[in-house]
């Protein structure tokens, strides 16, 4: 078991550990289901009277109380008439125990200091020695499974750790990712707004974030360019078939937008862009000699996300994906994923997350009928994967249960300046989807070879990746990404038309500049820039125009004094061509 692993069981036993002290301190409500999830852990109850957050200290002292005598847990599996004994008058649980036992699945029963649950199991040994420290954090509402038809419940959140200094490390974290929220940063710094006329999870980008955007998506292109892509387009809307054959229609049709032509055919608001790239590679025949073909598309996904679910940029139902696709023979595997693991770590070393951990994500063997395919073919995918690593000589570990529906994959993992692990980048490697495409090439002996299609996108979901990027910086962009890079400050009137200048021949330069010619003080306008994380502030007075110079201050309150315009220039134009991290 790994270290992640350690970490799951923890925290599900401590949402165990807050069911037992619930029922203690409030005997009437009604208790349903309590997962581990990212951070910690929650447990859904039915209260017959409000519980708030000033509710969570006695809730967290009895569970204190409690702990000590949490020493072991003892199971056993029981038939769907007694687990309904034992849980009598919980309607909740008596639907959960009809959904077990009609797909055949055992009933559990877990037991630890007189409380007993229904569970599949994941606990550690000895809670009273092993759990370090929790918290509980929150309260929130949440529909009963996710379905807004059913009763509102009432669910706590909670984080728990091996150790007391974990823990306090965990909330310091927090602590400084509220100063960093993206959706605070994102409205201070006017990258992006949401409409209630347009809707929920559907980010409307301001010019600076949509230039922000760009400036990732052309950086990707400059690399993708240099491998061999080539960009291709299309449609957000396909028919369903489309996606009956790929095999993401039995995955996915209740997280999809459903659209019904006056015809009465059936089209999708396109969920993902795979299906509609094979068509473009299927257009005509191929020759081994045409092989492998890149295709690179960066363009709008669509899932029909709840509404509960949404967060700021993190969780959204407009999804821009710098989606490729790689089209090649067996044989060009392992140099297709090498150039496109060449691509991952240059851009990800000009946005600062240089050092990335590697995960191979593989298929559940014991949960074959989530995947395409047969377990032979699932390993000899996986240990290709597995043989380009160690080729490469790279470190990574092994995710069973992970992998997509349709093949295993490589990601890449990102450690923020907050110690966030996120997961960025992913290289997947599909035999399934070629195959009911009926996709081929011919071959040097006049025959059709099945081909390999490989997906590969660098920042995944822009959305999603502009939220990491925000709340990793705090806002505080490289030069290169920075909406604005320069602001230049006349200190008076008179000064303005020499701050014109510098701003006209910073910008012939290549650079983006903003001249604050406001009737304000030098020391609001400073602070204005600082506040809006601008990385260069340049203050021009009389001394500056006698000496045709400018005063440099940065963002970070570095006044690096008088400098030559051209000398400036220079540096800065430097920086942005070779996308460096540090002013």
């Amino acid at each position: 078991m790994n270290d992640k692993e350690k970490l799951q069981n923890l925290r599900h036993t401590s949402s165990h550990l807050l069911a037992a002290a619930v029922m203690e301190l409030y005997s009437d409500a009604k208790r349903t289901l309590g997962p581990a999830i990212e951070n910690g852990f929650y447990y859904d109850f039915d209260f017959t009277e409000a519980v708030s957050e000033n509710d969570l200290a006695k809730i967290e002292d009895k569970m204190h109380e409690l702990l000590p005598k949490w020493t072991e847990f003892t199971h056993k599996t029981v038939s769907a008439d007694e687990a309904k004994q034992m849980f009598a008058g919980n309607e909740y649980k008596h639907e959960l125990i009809d959904d077990f036992a009609s797909k055949g699945e055992d009933l559990t029963v877990y037991e630890c200091g007189g409380f007993v649950d229904l569970c599949k199991g994941g606990h550690v040994d000895n809670p009273a020695e092993e759990i370090g420290a929790f918290k509980l954090m929150s309260v929130a509402g949440a529909y009963w499974r996710g379905d807004e038809n059913n009763k509102m419940l009432t669910r706590i959140y909670g984080t728990a750790f091996s150790t007391q200094k974990e823990l306090d490390d965990y909330l310091l974290m927090l602590e400084e990712s509220k100063k960093r929220d993206h959706k605070l940063l994102g409205k201070t710094l006017d990258l992006f707004t949401f409409s209630d006329m347009v809707g929920g999870g559907l980010p409307l980008w301001t010019p600076k974030g949509t230039l922000m955007r760009n400036l990732l998506d052309d950086f990707v292109w400059e690399l993708r360019s240099a491998k061999g892509f080539e960009k291709v387009e299309i449609p957000h809307v396909a028919k369903r078939e489309l996606y009956e054959t790929s095999g993401h229609w039995t995955k996915f049709a209740d997280e999809l937008f459903h659209i019904t032509t006056r015809e009465e055919h059936e089209f999708v608001m396109k969920p993902m862009n795979c299906p509609h790239h094979t068509q473009i590679f299927a257009r005509f025949p191929h020759s081994y000699r045409d092989m492998p073909q890149r295709f690179a598309n960066t363009t709008m996904v669509y899932r029909d996300e709840q509404s509960g679910e949404l967060s700021g940029l993190s969780r959204v139902r407009s999804i821009t994906q710098d989606d490729a696709h790689v089209f090649c023979r067996e044989e060009q595997v392992h140099d297709e994923v090498v150039a496109i693991w060449s691509i991952i770590k240059d851009f990800y070393k000009g946005v600062g997350f240089e050092d990335l951990t590697i995960s191979l994500s593989m298929h559940d063997p014991d949960n074959m009928e989530a995947y395409l395919g047969t377990e032979e073919q699932w390993q000899y995918s996986e240990g290709q994967l597995r043989d380009i690593l160690e080729q490469e000589g790279a470190e990574f570990f092994e995710a069973p249960g992970e992998a997509a529906f349709y093949g295993p994959k490589i990601d890449f993992i990102g450690r923020d300046s907050l110690g966030r692990e996120w997961q960025v980048a992913t290289i997947q490697l599909d035999r399934f989807m070629p195959n009911r495409f009926g996709l081929h090439c011919i071959n040097e002996e006049g025959e059709k070879e099945q081909i390999v299609m490989i997906h590969c996108a660098i920042m995944g979901s822009i959305e999603r990746f502009m939220s990491v990027m925000i709340e990793h910086f705090g806002g505080a962009f490289p030069v290169w990404l920075s909406p604005v890079q320069v602001v230049v400050i006349p200190i008076s009137e008179k000064h303005v038309d020499y701050a014109d200048d510098t701003a006209a021949h910073l910008t012939e330069a290549g650079v983006r500049v903003e001249v604050d010619d406001k009737d304000e003080t030098m020391g609001n306008k400073i602070r204005k820039a600082q506040e809006l994380k601008v990385p260069y502030m340049l203050v021009v007075g009389d001394k500056e125009m006698e000496n045709n110079t400018i005063n440099v201050r940065t963002r970070d309150g570095d006044q690096r004094g008088e400098m030559d315009i051209d000398s400036f220039t220079n540096e800065i134009a430097s920086k942005i061509v070779q996308k460096l991290l540090d002013l």
